[in-house]
Order: structure tokens, then C-alpha cells, then sequence
């Protein structure tokens, strides 16, 4: 149905409008009776959403049936979403501890709306609605049951507090839920966290609450996600690392800047700092990544002074897919592995390890040994190249020694056979055999 904006002849009305629950059903009364945009009584979230129910020709009173999705959809939802799991698990339980005295529910879904965590509660038999609800593999979206938190964070990913007859169905005028987004590293929504009251209203600031434990969930998924990226942790305080309010940023392995955080975006303002490219993590911390690089060892946050000329705290820790955290590797002179005797050897060894494979390439004579080349300059500059540099160093510190240089990095035995075995094979010295002496 057309909308038309609120006339004066309407006005009046809201003076007898005095509490929240009159101010809904006078929007009601507006929107879907006389096609009305309701401004001003109740939020725009939510007109938007009645709009989109509408032209999806919703009947607002026709029961709402809250069914679960397939078994193998559940199953692929569930898989996709571990990492989800994982890094909300912790404050999952500590919310559910805070709500405890209370008859609220915690629902985590999927970008998609579908439920994949909820809390079980005793009071179970006093609240028909959220008992049906508040399962895993409900289908929440907005398409599904209408205007709901959950559902307008989903489909517009901003954070949104429904309350009673702000609901679409007529069914649901007894619900109250507040929501807040969680992102990954893409900026993609990557799930919705909820919390659901049913018959009453939150007697306490639930917005916040939600928007506090959204915040830590998104954070701790950030680094998570970050499996080759240095994350940078900083603030104009280190007493605020590890909380909601805490700056967070991961770097690539060519120095730009892959992911920020909201806390760190209003600390740091990319947009007011050129745009992005090759040298965003210079050009927005005033610090090349062999200074990062070089930060991370230190145990602590050190100070630093941004480009807009504030100063924060700043660490930066790094742990690829391998394992390795560099932070374990003491500082050594740079040097290759000496004894090539020895690097043969460890070639050798994986072989024997990587059974199914060889360790020669087509182009190589079998009676050639392949030594790893050291890492380039230019290598040394990444992430990876460090990563690299930093095996060799352990290998060069021990002799060549596989299982005292693993234990110095702290990783296995079997990673550092398989590091040497790829690089033996993606960049190779070759000995010249052929060369005559003298």
C-alpha cells in the first residue's frame, strides 16, 4: 500500500500517545490501516521492516510456525559456522551466567537467520512462544517470522531492539529482543547474537548488553580468522587490551591493512588517511612491517605515535597456519644454513617422511643434491619470509639440528620436514655439476 507521510490533522494524536506500548499501536493504526509512515512513534528499523513484510504480502495475522530447517541444511549451517562456534563460545556462557536470574534467552544465528546456538531455560513452560522458538535450526530470518531484531540485523546488518507490538505478527506482541551484528575478517555479517524475553520487558539495558558481548565475540573471530596476518592490538591505553573498547587490525603479507575493527577504525580513521593500497599499514601507523615485525618481539605493548599524531599502545602478535608464533624464535645473526651436508641430510629425512612424493624434480639429475635457497631480500620483507628466515636462522643456531631447532620454535619435528621439502621444490640451488675444476 502507498505511504504518505504524517499529516497535521494527525498530530494531536500523539499527545494521548504517553506510553511506548500507545505509541506502537498508534503507528500500527497508521501504517496498516490508513498507509501511513508512522515517523517519530516508533523506529525507522522498524518501518522499514514493515515495508518489506508488506510488499512481501504478509498477512499480519496469520500464525507464525516455527519450523526447523532440514538435517542436511543444519548440518552444512553448522559446519560453516565453527569458527562462529568457537570464538563465541566463552562469552556465550558468561552472558547466559549474567541472565541467569532472568527470563531471557541468548540466540546466536547464522547470517541467514538460522539459529545455531540457544539458551535452554526452566522456564520453559510459562513462555509458548520461546519454547517453540529457541531451538537450534529455527529459521528466525525476516522472510520467515517477520519483524524481529534478529531479522532486521540480517537483512540490514545494523544493530536493532524490537519491542511487543513492533513485532509484524500480531502473535509475537508479546516478545521483546534487542540484537547486534558480528562480522569476520571480510566485513561480511557473519552471525547475529540475540537476546529474547517473552511476556515482559528486559528490565535492564539490553541494546547494550547485546552490543558489548557482539563487540568481544567479533573480536576474538578477528583474530581467529587472522591465520596469516600480524594482528595489531592497540589503544590510548593498554589497561583497556582485551575488552570490547580495544583497536584491532590485521596486516597482509604485503603490508596492507586486511581487516580493522570498529574501535580501531575510530582510532585510527582510514578514510582520512588516503585510501588504501600497498602501504596502508605505513601510511595509517607511521610503521613499516619490519618495524612491526620487529615490535612483536617485545613482551608487552610498546607506544607508539600514529600519523594523526596520537599516541597509543601497540603489540602485534603473529601465528601462521604452521604454527609458528614469532615471537617464540630468539633474535639470531642472519645466516644460512652452513653445512650443506647436513641441509641434504634434512632433505632426506623428509623424503622419508613425505613417502608417496619425491624429492627431486624432473629437471634435476638423481644424484643432484637440492639445497633450499635462503629467503631474498625482498622475501624477508613479508610474513612469510620472515617465517622462513626465522627457520633458517634456528636450523643455521643448531647445527642443523631438526628436533632442537623445532623445540625452539616450538613446533613439530614434521612441520619444519615439510617447510624444507616445499621450499626444495619452489626455489631450489641447483650445484653446477657440470662445471670442470679448476
Amino acid at each position: 500500500m502507498p505511504l504518505t507521510t504524517t499529516s497535521t490533522t494527525r498530530a494531536p494524536w500523539q499527545l494521548f500517545a504517553n506510553t511506548a506500548a500507545e505509541r506502537t499501536a498508534l503507528a500500527r493504526r497508521q501504517f496498516f490501516e490508513e498507509g501511513v509512515r508512522p515517523s517519530g512513534l516508533v523506529g525507522e528499523a522498524v518501518i522499514q521492516s514493515w515495508m518489506r513484510c508488506n510488499r512481501a504480502h504478509q498477512n499480519t495475522r496469520r500464525a507464525v510456525v516455527f519450523d526447523a530447517v532440514t538435517p542436511s541444511r543444519l548440518h552444512a549451517t553448522l559446519g560453516r559456522n565453527r569458527e562462529l562456534l568457537a570464538a563465541a563460545q566463552l562469552d556465550l556462557h558468561s552472558m547466559e551466567s549474567a541472565l541467569a536470574g532472568t527470563d531471557c534467552r541468548v540466540l546466536l544465528t547464522d547470517a541467514q537467520g538460522v539459529i545455531v546456538h540457544a539458551t535452554q531455560h526452566d522456564a520453559a513452560a510459562q513462555q509458548p512462544i520461546l519454547r517453540q522458538t529457541a531451538r537450534v535450526g529455527i529459521n528466525i530470518a525476516e522472510s520467515v517470522i517477520g519483524t524481529s531484531a534478529p531479522g532486521i540485523v540480517a537483512a540490514t546488518g545494523q544493530a536493532c531492539t524490537v519491542n511487543g507490538a513492533e513485532h509484524y505478527y500480531d502473535c509475537l506482541s508479546t516478545m521483546q529482543c534487542a540484537a547486534a551484528p558480528i562480522r569476520d575478517v571480510h566485513g561480511h555479517l557473519a552471525g547475529v547474537l540475540d537476546v529474547t524475553a517473552e511476556s515482559r520487558r528486559f528490565g535492564f539495558d539490553a541494546a547494550s548488553m547485546v552490543a558489548l558481548f557482539a563487540t568481544t565475540i567479533e573480536n576474538r573471530l578477528l583474530q581467529a580468522q587472522s591465520h596469516d596476518h600480524l594482528v595489531l592490538r592497540f589503544q590510548a591505553s593498554p589497561s583497556l587490551f582485551g575488552t570490547p573498547l580495544e583497536g584491532l587490525a590485521g596486516i597482509a603479507t604485503d603490508g596492507t591493512v586486511a581487516w580493522m575493527n570498529t574501535a580501531g577504525a575510530g582510532l585510527i580513521q582510514p578514510r582520512h588517511c588516503g585510501g588504501s593500497g600497498p602501504g596502508d599499514v605505513e601510511r595509517l601507523f607511521g610503521l613499516d612491517l619490519r618495524a612491526l615485525l620487529r615490535l612483536g618481539r617485545s613482551k608487552g605493548p610498546q607506544p607508539v605515535r600514529l600519523t594523526s599524531g596520537l599516541s597509543v599502545w601497540l603489540q602485534a602478535t603473529w601465528q601462521g597456519r604452521d604454527g609458528i608464533d614469532f615471537r617464540h624464535a630468539t633474535p639470531l645473526r642472519a645466516a644460512r644454513i652452513a653445512d650443506a651436508g647436513r641441509a641434504i641430510q634434512v632433505i632426506e629425512v623428509a623424503e622419508t617422511a613425505a613417502s608417496t612424493t619425491t624429492m627431486k624434480t624432473a629437471t634435476t639429475p638423481a644424484d643432484t643434491p637440492v639445497i633450499p635457497a635462503a629467503a631474498s631480500p625482498s622475501e624477508a620483507d613479508t610474513l612469510r619470509g620472515h617465517s622462513r628466515k626465522l627457520i633458517e636462522d634456528a636450523l643455521a643456531a643448531h647445527g642443523g639440528n631438526i628436533a632442537q631447532a623445532a623445540r625452539q620454535l616450538k613446533v613439530s619435528r614434521g612441520m619444519l620436514y615439510r617447510r624444507l621439502y616445499r621450499w626444495s621444490h619452489t626455489d631450489c640451488v641447483v650445484p653446477d655439476t657440470n662445471t670442470s675444476a679448476g
